[in-house]
């Protein structure tokens, strides 16, 4: 009797294991299950907010890239994408396809600025701008599409050149999206005299040619090329290099002098209303000596026949 006794308290111990391990089991599961729901969740709500913070900038204004392409004033060439600055007939053509976040923009210029006013001064060559938005795609922001906007804005205004010249100058650290800001924008406006006016703030603000700054990127990204700078001579490219010798001022102008021999200079009106050619010192923003950095204080310009920095374009890579 007793064997009996203790063999079915035992049974009824091994029951009630049984059912708290699958009690337990099911507890697990529950848990389980409430813990995915809520990452679930809030996946789906970080999903909502990144898809709302990609379509307003930083200082609340919205992306209206949606939009139809509207081409600033002055702007030629295939769906109007070219922004134009010298002289219409100039001999030569220098096309650069640019990125206001792109450092390496920003050192072919500040290296390049005065030799390429020289010489679209003398109607040696004609320059024609494109804009890309590829730093955007590759560190996130919309910097390069903001400040593209405010440069279309300013050829609106005719002072395309002159304000071009300035972002560069000025022209934050590549992960710092301070042009994503459009009072940055506005505020670097000042550094161009006529530019600050309520058409211009209200052409930034609103995003007036985000979706032709779009277009134009798709262009670019359909061009097959490799980064930002572009730049092509007569449709050659001439950065870094062209036949083994590295892009400098110098040779940048032995380049255009030896294509343009025996041609008369341009004389015709730029296409580009009221624009003056780039300064030779990005307008105000830069000092005689040189030309400003991002907080104002200057360094030294480039010689007239020194090596320009040969640094390697940006990638066009990105989201």
């Amino acid at each position: 009797m007793s064997d009996k006794i203790s063999e079915g308290n035992r049974s009824a111990r091994e029951r009630l294991a049984r059912q708290r391990e699958q009690e337990k089991g099911r507890e697990k599961r529950r848990r389980t299950l409430i813990v995915a729901s809520a990452v679930v969740g809030v996946l789906a709500l970080a999903a909502v907010v990144g898809l709302i913070a990609a379509n307003v900038s930083k200082d609340g204004g919205e992306d209206t890239a949606s939009g139809p392409a509207i081409a600033p004033s002055g702007a030629s060439g295939e769906d109007a994408l070219t922004l134009p600055v010298g002289a219409a007939d100039a001999p030569s053509t220098l096309t650069i396809w640019e990125d206001f976040r792109c450092p390496v923009c920003a050192q072919f210029e500040n290296a390049l600025r005065d030799t390429v006013s020289e010489l679209v001064n003398d109607g040696q060559v004609r320059v024609e701008y494109h804009l890309a938005t590829i730093i955007d795609g590759n560190l996130g922001g919309s910097g390069s599409l903001r400040a593209a906007n405010a440069a279309a804005c300013a050829q609106d205004a005719g002072k395309f050149a002159p304000y071009h010249d300035v972002l560069f100058s000025n022209q934050p650290p590549e992960p710092d999206d301070a042009y994503g800001k459009n009072s940055r924008l506005i505020e670097l406006a000042g550094k161009v005299q006529g530019l600050d006016t309520p058409e211009f703030r209200s052409c930034v603000e609103d995003g007036d040619h985000d979706s032709w700054v779009k277009k134009s990127d798709t262009a670019f990204r359909e061009g097959g090329f490799q980064g930002t700078p572009t730049v092509l001579l007569n449709g050659e490219s001439v950065f870094p290099s062209k036949d083994g010798e590295q892009i400098s001022p110098a040779a940048l102008k032995k380049w255009i002098l030896a294509a343009n021999k025996g041609k008369k200079p341009g004389t015709a009106a730029p296409s580009e209303p009221d624009a003056p050619a780039p300064s030779s010192a990005a307008s105000s923003s830069a000092s005689p000596e040189g030309s400003a950095t991002a907080d104002g204080s200057a360094t030294p310009s480039p010689q007239g026949d020194g090596p320009a920095d040969p640094a390697a374009p940006s990638s066009a890579a990105g989201s």
